[in-house]
């Protein structure tokens, strides 16, 4: 078994909250791990990427290598596209619909909408709108990790369990809002 995973987003958009989790599924399936996080300029909207391995046997690099990627997740649809050439060909890619839009010529969100859909495998959810109906607008990230959960190489219910874990320190409804988010968005990604 080896995946090789780019999370993108925003700054403040819990990209590494994202990581996190993942990573704890993976010790807990006993899986090797390296992770590589660039944060530019992450307090002030900027872009935040993180590159994500899992294997069962020892990795050598943190960095996956262009054209490499078997799935890319994404917060915010323009930076899925940033790593596009990352992502190999039988790849899937995960993003939300909503932009963040910090720039003054964030291009329409149409175009971007169709370059992620000349993606074969490609999938754009509203996680803002999910999390929105699950309680809590802040759980976006764990939508998109929902979403993206059937093309991780981690049974769900280990994903699930780490996050109990990762936000357990906030309290039973923190966490259950986060486990409904997360459900809810892998939901939504199977019922497409």
């Amino acid at each position: 078994m080896k995946q090789d995973i780019i999370l993108a987003g925003v700054g403040g958009q819990g990209i590494l909250s994202i990581a996190a989790v993942i990573a704890v599924a993976a010790i807990e399936n006993k899986l090797y791990i390296k992770q590589s996080e660039i944060h530019g300029m992450s307090q002030r909207g900027g872009d935040v990427q993180s590159h994500l391995r899992l294997s069962d046997k020892p990795i050598h690099s943190d960095l996956i290598p262009s054209g490499n990627a078997s799935l890319i997740i994404s917060v915010e649809p323009m930076e899925a596209l940033r790593y596009l050439p990352w992502l190999s060909e039988s790849g899937w890619l995960v993003t939300n619909s909503n932009p963040y839009i910090n720039i003054p010529d964030y291009p329409p969100i149409e175009k971007i909408y169709e370059e992620i859909r000349k993606i074969r495998n490609s999938l754009i959810i509203d996680a803002d709108k999910i999390a929105k109906d699950c309680g809590s607008p802040k759980s976006v990230n764990m939508v998109v990790l929902g979403a993206a959960s059937p093309f991780i190489d981690i049974p769900h219910l280990s994903l699930e369990k780490a996050i109990r874990r990762m936000f357990l320190t906030k309290g039973e409804r923190v966490v259950e809002i986060n486990l409904k988010a997360f459900r809810n968005g892998r939901k939504n990604s199977i019922d497409q």
